[in-house]
């Protein structure tokens, strides 16, 4: 059946199991079953090919039963594996029931003929097969595999069929093909299983910098228990076989300490057995003795094909260090285990089997090594019979070249002769026998080569290039369909910026019309506010020439008066007025001033000729409150006569010096005989006269500085010095 690539995993656990008390799990170490179901939510239908495994250990669909029967223990982690939905992980807590509910997306549901599932149920059996075969017949289960890529109609399928194909490359040690095929299927679909498949096979093949790296890069996947004691021990299998026991020893650790947290009884055994072998190499014998003892302490709760290859280890390593006698007291149990089990697969005549011939050749050894020759040879002749019985002709051979030796020392000549004899009579056999071997290889490799190169130039190939080519192409529609959305976005966005930019710019160009309309209207304002001093008292002056009957000198105050008005009142709209024009207003203002205190000051207005006044601005009316404060707060207090005078001077071609001078009583003097409401006209005068200022140099660009300061260090008399630039 076919599933989406992205599904939906739901679990449904139940204690349906539960007969009574006695069936109760009251601790990790006891092993019970456990029902595992994979079934399609909607209908129900078992998915009979999920590779369901238990700490590596894994499990088939049972027909009988109706579900996968798993054996397992408290904490162990359960993986479910398909290659048409995405991996499952679970830790067992009980003997209950675990339901993994698989939605049924199939395509065109309503239209989905028998024919059709019939179809897609075949790829699953020929996996199936080419699994069952991968330890018996390569032949067929290379086969299976090209049948199953022929009927993948998929990309998950394809790497599933790859890393399938790999897997049998690994276990018949054909580690290079096996290293193709799992980059293969990951370069179609990356999985954990193909990526850990690959990082052992470029481990076989001695590439421990790629090994080590793939192994590096799994511990950034997310891994079941098992999986990361895997990776641990991988990476410690890489830095052991590099010598660097450090970091061996380091990641060694780490896999141990997860499996005995998580009772992994297998993997316990397996990585102790690996620390001692370190512990060893690095000649700290009593840590490896330690640690062998350890491990074959683990390896006795499990079965006894795994306590035979510790006691094998233990052995080794006790000979290694001349512990003779202990060699042989483990050595004759060992023997003991495998003549009690002949039937077992540990007496299986493969090269790396612990069978009784080899145990008996291993004790005649040990014994010869601390010259115990008389009780080496019933071992060693145990040992040659059994090889004989199972034609293994290598151990038979060296038993029987090692019972020469024994018969040499012992001085029996004759028997050492009849046996050396033997011996070369073996070597020969075992000459021939090796180049057959050698031929049968190279047969066996040329073969194998035949078959991946039939596999990867199937017809089929052109169906999933095409296949390849059409998801290619559903890709690109569906990139430039993102590619749209992402520009309209980016064009929204673009858009939304550019019209926030514009408000923002109309926003700013608003506020500064309001502030230059507000400006202009407080200067307006401020210009408006013409100090009602100057025309009261003028009016005053004119009265009083009026009331001395002084026609003459009324009429010609009224006239100068009123020509200073009209000027002032033409100017009154402009924000800066020719310096020269100012300079005529402030003579004919200065001019009624001083007629009206004659006897109180006399004035002086210089201008320098090389000013060309045209050239320079000013606000109309802006000295006026200065020399008026001059005059009436200054020189009118003052007991003898005083002086005002009013300086033109160039500073630089950008620059001019206005400067108002008076030898009055000064600022201090002033402030002590003022009146209350005098004080507040002033100061609201100056505030007036600041503020007018700060607008127009915020207007202009600082075209405008004032300074005020005392003419003696006595306090007084009083200097206004105003600074105007070019305009």
């Amino acid at each position: 059946m076919k599933f989406k690539k992205y599904i939906y995993i739901l679990f449904a656990f139940s204690q349906i199991m539960v007969f009574g008390q006695e069936n109760e799990i009251n601790t990790q170490n006891k092993e019970f079953f456990v029902e595992v179901k994979v079934e399609l939510k909607d209908t129900n239908v078992p998915v009979k090919n999920a590779v369901v495994s238990v700490n590596g250990k894994y499990f088939r669909y049972s027909e009988i039963y109706g579900y996968y029967k798993v054996s397992a223990k408290v904490n162990d982690q359960l993986v479910v594996s398909h290659p048409d939905f995405e991996d499952v992980y679970y830790t067992i807590k009980s003997s209950e029931e675990i339901k993994i509910l698989i939605e049924d997306v199939l395509e065109n549901t309503s239209r989905f003929s028998k024919v059709k599932e019939k179809e897609l149920d075949t790829y699953h059996r020929y996996l199936d097969s080419a699994n069952f075969y991968k330890t018996k017949d390569i032949d067929k289960s290379l086969s299976f595999i090209e049948s199953a890529i022929k009927s993948g109609k998929t990309s998950d399928r394809n790497s599933a069929s790859y890393k399938t194909l790999a897997a049998i490359y690994l276990y018949w040690k054909q580690y290079d093909l096996a290293a193709n095929n799992y980059k293969l299927s990951l370069q179609i679909k990356e999985t954990i299983a193909a990526k850990m498949g690959l990082a052992k096979a470029q481990f076989f093949l001695k590439n421990f910098d790629e090994s080590s790296k793939t192994y590096q890069e799994l511990l950034n996947k997310k891994l079941s228990i098992y999986q990361k004691i895997t990776v641990f021990e991988g990476l410690g299998d890489v830095y052991f076989s590099t010598k660097n026991y450090v970091e061996a020893k380091k990641n060694y650790q780490q896999a141990f300490a997860i499996a005995k947290a998580n009772a992994v009884k297998a993997k316990i055994t397996d990585v102790s057995s690996k620390l001692a072998t370190v512990f060893s190499a690095e000649g700290n014998t009593k840590q490896a003795n330690l640690g062998f003892m350890n491990s074959l302490n683990f390896a006795e709760k499990e079965n006894v094909t795994r306590v035979l290859e510790e006691e094998e280890k233990v052995a080794n390593f006790l000979n290694a260090n001349k512990k003779y006698d202990e060699e042989i007291v483990l050595r004759k149990k060992s023997l003991q285990k495998t003549e009690k089990d002949s039937t077992s697969k540990i007496n299986d005549n493969i090269e790396d089997a612990i069978t009784s011939q080899k145990i008996n050749y291993k004790i005649g050894n040990a014994y010869i090594l601390k010259e115990a020759y008389e009780e080496a040879i019933p071992f060693l002749e145990k040992s040659r019979e059994s090889a004989k019985k199972k034609n293994d002709i290598i151990v038979e051979k060296d038993a029987t070249r090692k019972i020469s030796e024994v018969f040499a020392n012992l001085g029996e000549y004759d028997k050492a002769l009849k046996n050396y004899e033997k011996y070369v009579s073996l070597v020969d056999s075992l000459y021939l026998r090796k180049e057959q071997e050698i031929q049968q290889a190279k047969r066996f490799s040329k073969k194998i080569a035949d078959n991946q190169n039939r596999i990867l130039s199937l017809e089929k190939d052109k169906e999933l290039t095409q296949s390849k080519i059409s998801l290619a192409y559903v890709d690109q529609q569906l990139s430039k369909e993102s590619n749209k959305r992402q520009r309209l976005i980016i064009y929204s966005l673009t858009g939304g910026f550019l019209l926030m930019c514009l408000l923002a710019y109309f926003m700013y160009r608003t506020n500064k019309q309001q502030k230059l309309a507000n400006n202009l209207l407080a200067l307006k304002s401020m210009r408006s506010q013409m100090n009602p001093h100057f025309i009261f008292n003028a009016l005053n002056s004119v009265n009083s020439f009026i009331a001395v009957n002084d026609e003459r000198n009324a009429n010609r105050y009224l006239s100068e008066f009123s020509v200073l008005m009209r000027a002032v009142l033409e100017n009154s709209d402009e924000d800066f007025i020719p310096l020269n024009k100012e300079v005529e207003l402030l003579e004919l203002y200065v001019k009624l001033e001083h007629n009206r205190f004659k006897d109180k000051f006399d004035y002086q207005i210089h201008v320098d000729e090389n000013i060309n006044l045209e050239q320079f601005s000013i606000p109309p009316m802006l000295l006026q409150p200065y020399i008026e404060n001059a005059i009436w707060h200054g020189l009118r207090y003052k007991k003898e006569k005083g002086n005002l005078e009013i300086a033109v001077t160039k500073k630089d071609s950008e620059t001019i010096s206005i400067a108002i001078i008076d030898n009055g009583i000064g600022r201090k003097h002033s402030q002590e005989i003022k009146t209350k409401h005098q004080l507040k006209q002033k100061s609201k005068g100056m505030s007036t006269i600041k503020n007018r200022i700060a607008i127009l140099n915020d207007m202009y660009k600082d075209r405008i500085s004032v300074e005020v300061s005392d003419v003696l260090e006595t306090g007084e008399g009083t200097k206004v010095e105003l600074l105007l630039k070019k305009k």
